[in-house]
């Protein structure tokens, strides 16, 4: 599965976990089992509000885009494409920055 993270100005941090063919969004499973080879399915059509485009299988292998970050660090606004072989939780680059502190006067 290949995911590539758009940042977005948003509220939450959400967790993703892959299950085979099946992303779990906060405990909620999305299955893309069903999406064949070529073939596209529209964020429409999946009721994630962190999903931010279409879900497309590219040589066997799941491609799909997601929110990512209300307020990422400038070096995780663009990450590098996440690519997660087996089952398990997907990797998040750090989602907040951390306000610089103001000088002491």
């Amino acid at each position: 599965m290949q995911i590539t993270l758009s940042p977005v100005r948003r509220e939450g941090r959400p967790t993703f976990e892959r299950l085979g063919d099946a992303l779990v969004n906060d405990g909620e499973t999305f299955d893309f089992s069903g999406v064949p080879e070529g073939a596209q399915l529209p964020a429409e059509a999946v009721a994630s509000d962190w999903l931010a485009g279409p879900v497309t299988r590219i040589a066997g292998e799941l491609h799909l885009a997601l929110l990512h970050g209300a307020n990422a660090p400038q070096e995780t606004l663009f990450p590098d494409l996440v690519q997660v072989a087996g089952d398990g939780a997907v990797p998040l680059p750090p989602y907040d920055a951390t306000a610089p502190e103001e000088a002491s006067a």
